[in-house]
């Protein structure tokens, strides 16, 4: 209910753009037991939702206590190795979707705006 609350408090920008639009998402889960799939499902329709480029890739690591030394830092293994795969993958979508990314979100129903602009294009360009 925490990450919710804080993203119903997300102000919309001008024409009813959240600042979240359009930006990468990476979904990582540390938990002391079995994939929760269903905490990935949700956070992936959350993502889609507010409009965002969610990632393919994820990862779970399932056996938190073993994973992490004391200073909490996570000691290499398999885990480790998947989610430096998960973070490398994020950053490759970022860099390919930036500046980019109003063409793959941006919708007609969002804002009036974007209708003007659709159609100064449109009118200009050509799609």
């Amino acid at each position: 209910m925490v990450v919710k609350s804080q993203i119903y408090s997300i102000q919309l920008l001008v024409g009813g753009i959240r600042p979240t639009q359009g930006k990468t998402l990476a979904v990582v889960q540390v938990c002391g037991g079995s994939w929760s799939f269903n905490a990935f499902n949700q956070l992936h329709i959350l993502g889609r939702c507010m409009q965002m480029i969610i990632i393919p890739n994820q990862s779970s690591v399932t056996t938190n206590l073993n994973e992490f030394d004391e200073a909490g830092r996570m000691l290499a293994s398999s885990y480790c190795d998947r989610i430096v795969d998960v973070i490398k993958e994020l950053v490759q979508y970022t860099l390919l979707t930036r500046r980019r990314s109003n063409h793959l979100t941006i919708q007609c129903s969002n804002s009036v705006e974007s209708l003007v602009e659709l159609s100064d294009r449109v009118n200009r360009k050509g799609l």
